[in-house]
């Protein structure tokens, strides 16, 4: 989102600093994305202090990725030790585990700030200690400040799983109230953020959402080839929240049913599994029709989409389901490849599936008109007609959106 809103802002008048972490914890690092970096950026950098090595090292993980989502690739890891770490993680690291580069930063940056002629400042979270910083910056120097919210604070699908006690859950609540009144502007992904914050604050929120590139799109001087087989493709981590049991209840039944199907299916998920996925893959029989990839840079996924027969778009099944509206499907749209969407079916992500015409939506709990659904798709893939036609997508497009982030910007300043 901010890769690409830096990548732009110049073509509308904004020179953009940025300020990130000099050696931060990251899941997995994409190194061609720095390409995607404007040429002559500042970008300034102040080391940072995680707890993780603590984590892993109590948790017996010394040499793993922290995962985002409670993501677990291995059953019954951490016990009784990781349980005690997320509580404290949940109870004394708030607003997260960043929480002690708050101090530094707002320091570091003060300084900087009384040499560089700064219009405004914009913080993107989660982390959610990010907007502190700006707040404090905003607290002292008076400068105007953005706050972009990718995630919900509170209402965001992990939030049950900190163990929060009464004291911490309160704090959460009361820090996530002081950002949303005392920013200046306020900027979310989705329609259903602006509903979830306006319970908490009255005030205008600014929707703009995620959206694709592009220029990422003729990453592939080749012709594309749609895969040969049946293959149903996952972009990203696939957690327990998501793991769509009727789905692979029904290709379950299908490969048992009919044998063109059986031959032709593949299951391709391109990202981290969490090991509740696969035991239910396995146990659907499906374990031989599944195909893993573990990280692809950015622009190898754009092709794999590409290629994949259905694209498989799976929301978390928590109780802020119908706000969710992940990033990639707007990647997804631009693939021309029909996608299955397993989600609320008046929810965020669903709305953009139809207003678009680039799939179907299945509630968590629909088999039957799934399985027609996948059965229709197979039929045109067998006849080679197999695509989608998404309609009305131009407003997604990442150089669009930042013209509309630079009218707020226009508003702030003005």
């Amino acid at each position: 989102r901010w890769l690409k809103f830096v990548k732009y802002l110049r073509e509308f008048g904004w020179e953009p600093i940025v300020f990130t972490p000099e050696n931060p914890e990251t899941p997995v690092d994409d190194e061609t994305l720095l390409k995607e970096v404007p040429v002559g950026i500042q970008v300034v950098k102040n080391r940072i202090w995680e707890p993780y090595s603590v984590y892993k090292t109590l948790t017996g993980r010394k040499s793993e990725k922290i995962q985002t989502a409670f993501l677990k690739e291995k059953k019954g890891s951490g016990g009784l030790l990781e349980s005690f770490s997320v509580w404290i993680r949940g109870n004394l690291f708030i607003p997260d585990a960043r929480k002690f580069w708050i101090k530094p930063s707002v320091k570091y940056l003060k300084d900087i700030l009384q040499t560089e002629r700064v219009d405004a400042i914009i913080s993107t979270g989660p982390p959610h200690s990010t907007h502190l910083i700006a707040m404090k910056l905003k607290q002292e120097l008076g400068l105007p400040w953005l706050a972009d919210f990718r995630d919900p604070w509170t209402n965001i699908d992990y939030y049950q799983d900190l163990r929060l006690g009464k004291r911490a859950d309160k704090i959460h609540h009361q820090l996530e109230k002081k950002v949303l009144q005392q920013a200046d502007a306020v900027t979310v992904v989705s329609p259903g953020m602006v509903k979830d914050f306006s319970a908490i604050v009255d005030r205008n929120y600014h929707f703009i959402p995620n959206g694709f590139d592009a220029e990422d799109l003729q990453v592939a001087k080749k012709k594309i080839e749609v895969d040969k087989h049946f293959s149903i493709t996952h972009i990203g981590s696939l957690t327990k929240s998501r793991n769509p049991e009727k789905l692979w209840q029904v290709l379950g039944e299908l490969v048992h049913e009919k044998e063109d199907f059986s031959k032709d299916l593949k299951i391709h998920n391109i990202g981290k599994l969490d090991f509740s996925v696969k035991e239910t893959i396995g146990q659907n029989g499906l374990e031989k029709f599944l195909q893993l990839t573990d990280y692809l840079p950015h622009n190898e996924v754009i092709t794999k989409q590409q290629e994949a027969a259905v694209l498989l778009l799976l929301i978390n099944n928590t109780p802020n389901a119908n706000l969710i509206l992940t990033g990639k499907i707007f990647e997804y749209l631009t693939s021309k490849r029909p996608i299955i969407c397993i989600a609320p079916i008046d929810g965020d992500a669903a709305n953009i599936i139809r207003e678009t015409g680039s799939g179907e939506v299945f509630d968590f709990s629909e088999a039957k008109k799934l399985k027609d659904y996948i059965l229709k798709l197979y039929e045109l893939f067998k006849k080679g007609k197999l695509a989608a036609e998404s309609q009305n997508i131009e407003r997604f497009e990442r150089k669009n959106l930042t013209g509309d982030l630079v009218k707020v910007l226009g508003e702030l300043t003005a």
